[in-house]
């Protein structure tokens, strides 16, 4: 008798709860149910934020701007590339870098011809005669008893600085030629916008073992650079 009426107190319970249970499952879903759904919606989204027309970054690549028209003008004329990439400030930087070393190379030049001469002299030991070109200097060197070695040593280094003045002074033609170039080539596939930016500002590092010996503390003082393109 006992375990009947268990049995029927479980499935009037059961009936119960199901009856209970069934309005709210057909129930219509209130203002605030719809305003969690479309909320959970809306997160469940991926988020795009829109970019203002005034933020958008300016391409302009220009595919008529020639790279080979550029280096050939560096080639024939230094600063001819750079002025065709519309580049004039690096005109006078060119030409000055140049000068200085052409002006090596004439004065150690003025100075190598003359030594070379009194150091055949000194080779031969033609002696000293009004007539020969570059006695003055030759009567001078007699005069002091300069040695012969020390003429030769002079003879060497002029040679040097000239052979070294005139390898510095093609070096510079390549170096404004390929200037030129990769100017010109950015100019002609890749961006050349003004949006960068960067700021510099302090930072704390924070260092688990220091790897400075004069400093071992956790936290090490730094400086953070954010650079925006």
């Amino acid at each position: 008798m006992c375990k009947y009426l268990l049995v029927v107190f479980l499935v009037a319970g059961i009936a119960f709860s199901a009856m209970a249970q069934g309005p709210v499952l057909n129930a219509k879903p209130t203002p605030r149910d719809s305003i969690n759904q479309r909320s959970d919606s809306v997160t469940s989204k991926r988020f795009a934020p829109k970019v203002k027309h005034g933020d958008d970054k300016i391409y302009h690549p220009d595919s008529t701007h020639s790279p080979h028209k550029a280096v050939m003008r560096s080639l024939m004329i230094p600063g001819w590339g750079q002025i065709y990439n519309h580049q004039w400030w690096k005109v006078p930087i060119i030409y000055a870098g140049l000068g200085l070393l052409a002006d090596a190379i004439a004065f150690n030049q003025r100075y190598y011809a003359p030594n070379l001469i009194v150091a055949k002299y000194y080779e031969h030991g033609t002696p000293y005669s009004p007539s020969l070109p570059q006695a003055a200097l030759y009567q001078t060197y007699i005069t002091y008893n300069v040695p012969q070695q020390t003429v030769y040593n002079l003879v060497d280094s002029y040679r040097r600085n000239r052979d070294l003045s005139i390898l510095g002074f093609l070096g510079a033609w390549g170096i404004q030629m390929v200037d030129a170039y990769i100017d010109a080539k950015f100019q002609h596939s890749y961006t050349m916008d003004t949006d960068f930016s960067f700021r510099i500002q302090p930072a704390i590092i924070n260092q688990q073992q220091p790897i400075y010996a004069l400093y071992s503390g956790s936290y090490i003082p730094g400086v953070k650079l954010t650079m925006s393109f």
